[in-house]
């Protein structure tokens, strides 16, 4: 069932007024579409420049423009369910603000945590130099926070999407690390052949839900994130499989490997790093909300 607010009359707020009595209707159509009312906040404080503080204490006056914009991008939110990033073009991951259309994942805040423990091995080991590689790199998040932890490292970002590797590359000049981060579009290690044996740890969040799980997604995923960064095959390992066996041949010996990966599959994961005989130190890690969402290991023979 479709939800929607009443167009605006006349096409503008013709009164302070009148915009707390949408903005009212707005929540209100938000909690009857099973929508955190909070977006719209989010939403006011990214298209209209509104602060929390303002919002609290309704001391806004939109201009029209505004107005007419904000009206145009909640009926959206509301009937076509589309995420509040790609109706602001925009979203905000660890210190990053970064560019997000439908051709990339929207970065989740468990993702962040991938930085923390790749700076965190680069603590123990120095491994803060050399060749460092984001598999599948979306809008380029993973890159961007490896790139300001890893500041004396070079960032390899990888992708199949020409769409989402143009992100990537606005997101990097957005926060002047281009020079620091090279862009490749291809198929996970392929494009890399010119560091193959040196590189020095890779990251990557793969596609890995199972397909028959995909269509059972929340619409806002299913039906608007790109379908390449979801599906990870009939088990959902598909690509985690790929990063197992190929990884060894691309990372120095000694290199870090890390991937995300959904709940319940981190100790299958790690038994397949094991069973393949070239692994050490295989850990899980969970995520804030105390989930098994991380493993690492590191190359032990090539």
């Amino acid at each position: 069932m479709a939800y929607q607010i009443p167009a605006i009359a006349k096409g503008v707020f013709e009164s302070l007024v009148e915009f707390w009595q949408w903005y009212e209707r707005s929540r209100q159509a938000a909690i009857a579409a099973n929508i955190d009312s909070l977006e719209l906040d989010w939403l006011l404080e990214r298209v209209a420049g509104i602060d929390k503080l303002a919002l609290r204490l309704r001391q806004i006056e939109p201009d029209v423009s505004v107005q007419l914009k904000l009206d145009s991008l909640w009926q959206q939110r509301l009937c076509d369910r589309l995420p509040v990033q790609y109706l602001a073009g925009e979203t905000t991951w660890r210190d990053l603000d970064l560019y997000v259309t439908p051709a990339v994942l929207i970065p989740r805040p468990e993702t962040e945590l991938l930085i923390d423990l790749a700076w965190d091995y680069c603590d123990r080991t120095k491994a803060d130099t050399g060749e460092w590689v984001d598999l599948g790199t979306g809008s380029g998040a993973i890159a961007l926070g490896l790139a300001k932890a890893l500041p004396k490292a070079n960032i390899h970002a990888v992708d199949r999407s020409a769409e989402a590797l143009a992100i990537a590359k606005q997101n990097a000049l957005r926060h002047g690390l281009e020079s620091q981060i090279r862009f490749y579009q291809g198929n996970w290690f392929e494009p890399l052949e010119a560091i193959r044996g040196k590189v020095a740890g890779m990251v990557s969040n793969p596609p890995y839900i199972p397909t028959a799980e995909v269509e059972q997604l929340q619409p806002e995923v299913r039906d608007c994130e790109p379908r390449l960064a979801l599906d990870g095959g009939s088990d959902g390992l598909e690509a985690i499989r790929y990063l197992i066996a190929t990884a060894p041949f691309y990372l120095a010996i000694g290199g870090y490997w890390i991937v995300e990966v959904m709940v319940g599959q981190a100790p299958t994961v790690a038994e397949m790093l094991a069973r393949s005989g070239l692994y050490a130190q295989i850990e899980i890690h969970q995520d804030r909300s105390g989930i098994e969402r991380f493993v690492a290991a590191i190359v032990s023979v090539r």
